[in-house]
């Protein structure tokens, strides 16, 4: 396995920026977050939260290159408190979307650094984010891989997560989606507080 990633180090980063691919235009709670803060906030705060999703997506690609999904195996208590805590995440943003829907709505405004903590505590709070990136680590890297791989491995999948979510925000900030959001914010709003909300909710109900 070693000697196959020695003469044939391209094949394998193709097979990761293939699977990795797949599961970053898969939908989940980091596209729900751009998309909304994209419609909702502007150009400016959906990058914002795609570069918070990107430092997630380092953090949790290097974790699983360097074998942490092995802690969570033997610590199932710790990998269960975090997917808990994960969960109250998403149960918090679902219920302040939710909760101002019902307010006045917001004018766009450049909210850069809160977008950008919003996008890396949406990341960070699915653990099974770190699952997925260790079994696609092992599935296509052989144990023992040099550094030199592993890294550039790692840099793709945050490159791949950063240039679809770029891609969503671009296309959603556009005047038609502004008007869209404007005539029918507070709707678009329920309906992402109530997916968060279910998300969170499948987060527990796999851990209880």
């Amino acid at each position: 396995m070693l000697g196959g990633w020695v003469m044939d180090p391209l094949g394998m980063l193709a097979a990761v920026a293939g699977l990795w691919t797949v599961a970053v235009v898969t939908p989940g709670p980091n596209a729900l977050l751009v998309t909304r803060l994209a419609v909702a906030r502007g150009r400016r705060a959906g990058l914002a939260a795609v570069a918070g999703i990107a430092l997630g997506t380092l953090a949790w690609s290097l974790s699983g290159f360097f074998g942490v999904q092995a802690l969570f195996l033997f610590a199932p208590l710790l990998y269960r408190a975090l997917m808990l805590a994960g969960a109250a995440w998403l149960f918090w943003v679902g219920f302040r979307l939710i909760r101002g829907s019902f307010q006045p709505l917001p004018s766009p405004r450049a909210t850069a650094a809160p977008a950008f903590r919003a996008g890396l505590l949406t990341c960070l709070s699915n653990a099974k984010s770190m699952l997925l990136v260790g079994s696609l680590v092992a599935a296509v890297m052989p144990r023992g891989a040099p550094l030199p791989g592993g890294l550039a491995a790692v840099a793709e999948m945050v490159a791949i997560s950063h240039a679809w979510y770029g891609a969503v925000v671009l296309l959603l900030t556009t005047p038609h989606a502004a008007a869209v959001y404007a005539r029918a914010g507070r709707w678009l709003d329920r309906a992402a507080g109530a997916i968060f909300i279910g998300f969170g909710l499948a987060f527990v109900e796999r851990e209880l």
